[in-house]
């Protein structure tokens, strides 16, 4: 991928962040083998832009994703409720930075991301951590149920203002030591403010299409078996075929 991403013009931190912040947006996510990535950046070049740091192009992260006891978050998405959300701990671990965010589902389709700087542990989520912010659930609740570490390259696409995220080193882990990593996939995710953009457009051409997958539902569904997969099983049975079979309820 080092070599494909070359060929892509640069954009700065600062830059990227006021021309792309892009808190409401709709999203389309893609499960690519990762051999097949290098053909969608060469397709992007001159039309992208990535992120570059430094002369670093890629990062590392770590999710912490919270729920309830009845895992109110996870069975919301997989059941596709309407008032799903999603509260985690995203650190990036090249710089140190912090911050919880919450994702809930606006109107037609848009994802709504909240976030504010924390400075807590993941052990649990301090008390005033989510002061301000809207969560569908009793915060009192929420408990740290999965982590998730990878490696995330962002694309910046001048001419919508949409962004493309690609996330590789995949790992997802358990509290008690359970860990799943898929080396040879990478999701793609696109983010426009509405409808299709250029990226979408090129990954289609190459016969990709979106798919159901979401790191903390299908990352859970793959750890816990005896959890309902839902609307993520035909997902798990392309792209993780060693993950445990799941069920259905």
């Amino acid at each position: 991928m080092t070599a494909a991403l070359d060929v892509l013009e640069p954009i700065g931190l600062d830059e990227l962040v006021a021309r792309a912040s892009l808190l409401t947006r709709v999203d389309r996510k893609y499960l690519l083998p990762a051999d097949r990535l290098p053909q969608v950046l060469r397709g992007l070049a001159g039309v992208a832009r990535v992120l570059d740091v430094d002369g670093r192009r890629r990062f590392g992260y770590r999710s912490d994703y919270f729920d309830t006891p009845g895992l109110d978050s996870y069975l919301a998405a997989a059941h596709r409720r309407r008032r799903r959300f999603k509260v985690r701990v995203r650190t990036y671990l090249d710089t140190g930075g912090r911050y919880v965010e919450v994702k809930t589902r606006g109107p037609r389709g848009t994802t709504v991301k909240e976030r504010v700087q924390y400075s807590g542990g993941t052990e649990h989520l301090s008390g005033d951590a989510l002061d301000g912010i809207h969560v569908p659930c009793d915060t009192e609740l929420l408990r740290p149920v999965l982590i998730t570490r990878y490696e995330r390259t962002t694309l910046y696409l001048p001419a919508t203002g949409g962004r493309v995220t690609v996330d590789a080193a995949l790992a997802w882990h358990l509290d008690d030591g359970t860990t799943l990593r898929v080396p040879d996939r990478v999701i793609v995710e696109t983010k426009a403010a509405s409808g299709a953009c250029e990226a979408d457009r090129l990954l289609w051409s190459l016969g990709h299409r979106p798919c159901a997958v979401s790191k903390y539902g299908t990352g859970l569904a793959a750890l816990r078996p005896d959890l309902p997969a839902n609307r993520w099983r035909p997902t798990l049975r392309r792209h993780f075929p060693s993950a445990p079979s799941t069920r259905e309820s």
